[in-house]
């Protein structure tokens, strides 16, 4: 029993994640990750998504947008992945 339990406690410890990312390093060989840009969008903008096609913007909140694609409204949230200005 006890290997189990040394086990699963690895285990969470591994898998919790404190959502930052490491520090780089001066010296590294590898670059730096980028910072992904995200968009800003304000109602009635023309919105194009990979999977739903072209929309409108109706409606803005603070973790989220929805957008009118003609037969059905989505809400995407932040960072809008597949969502591109027109």
């Amino acid at each position: 029993m006890p290997h189990k339990a040394v086990r699963r406690r690895i285990l969470e410890v591994m898998t919790s994640s404190s959502g930052r990312r490491p520090k780089h390093l001066p010296s590294s060989p590898f670059k730096p990750a980028v910072e992904p840009v995200v968009e800003v969008f304000e109602v009635g903008d023309r919105v194009t998504h990979d999977i739903y096609g072209l929309g409108q913007v109706t409606h803005l909140d603070s973790h989220a947008v929805t957008v009118d694609f003609g037969d059905k409204s989505v809400r995407i949230a932040h960072p809008y992945p597949k969502l591109h200005h027109l």
